[in-house]
């Protein structure tokens, strides 16, 4: 007889889909799969998207997550991804992930942020609502250190201006978390992509974008020399800033 646990796992295989041109796993994918596995761990334990949209009338939203990168899984490979949840605070639930090799190794780490938000007022509730409870209760962190708030360096300057479309938004009706890991991503030019590759990337989500907003994408490269990059989203429809985030990168070649 199986003992229910907070931990969850799931194998992935990487399909020719799920990579880019270096064949690699595209890294908004990798957050597909975070978002996939969240949810199916989250119905294994009670609280699924149905759950809580039909008994309290909100919904699951990630407000931050840092992801480190030892490397990249490549087309055709398989991984395992753990994932499992703290304790929960007044508003906000810690999920962290570990993504295996077929041998057991470690190779991508990654701590998020979630609150729970009113369908219809689009508001935060606090995490009471949903009463929620583990079978057990777990400490480790995948990464240590507390997820902090983002901010440029100083120096911003425009990369690109991006509308909402039908391609862009999930069931929720806005702008999916994966699709914010492609804008920036579109912030450099494909030969960067040829030459670098992401080690740590850092997102705050901020504010919701709808179909037919226009995020003006920001880039700040002062810091380029210690390999950071910040990059945010602002929305031209309302001023509000979408997103903020920082990447940390290294040189392949």
């Amino acid at each position: 007889m199986n003992t229910l646990t907070s931990l969850f796992s799931k194998t992935y295989h990487i399909d020719l889909r799920d990579v880019d041109f270096t064949k690699k796993l595209k890294l908004s994918n990798l957050f597909s799969y975070f978002q996939d596995i969240a949810s199916q761990a989250a119905e294994v334990l009670g609280y699924g998207i149905e759950t809580l949209e039909e008994k309290f009338g909100v919904a699951w939203v990630v407000t931050r997550i840092r992801v480190e990168i030892i490397r990249l899984p490549v087309w055709d490979e398989e991984i395992t991804i753990e994932t499992w949840p703290l304790d929960p605070g007044k508003v906000e639930f810690d999920r962290d992930y570990l993504v295996k090799d077929a041998n057991g190794n470690v190779i991508i780490r990654a701590v998020s942020k979630w609150v729970i938000m009113d369908i219809k007022e689009r508001k935060l509730k606090r995490s009471e609502l949903i009463g929620i409870q583990y079978p057990e209760s777990r400490t480790e962190r995948a990464i240590e250190g507390r997820l902090g708030k983002l901010k440029d360096f100083g120096q911003l300057e425009a990369a690109y201006d991006k509308v909402i479309g039908y391609s862009d938004i999930d069931f929720n009706g806005h702008l999916n978390n994966s699709k914010y890991v492609d804008y920036i991503m579109d912030c450099f030019p494909v030969e960067d992509h040829k030459n670098y590759s992401i080690q740590v990337i850092d997102i705050n989500f901020l504010q919701e974008a709808l179909p037919g907003d226009s995020i003006k994408l920001n880039k700040d490269t002062t810091k380029l020399n210690d390999h950071e990059i910040y990059i945010d989203g602002v929305n031209q429809t309302n001023g509000n800033v979408v997103f903020k985030s920082q990447v940390t990168i290294k040189r392949d070649n």
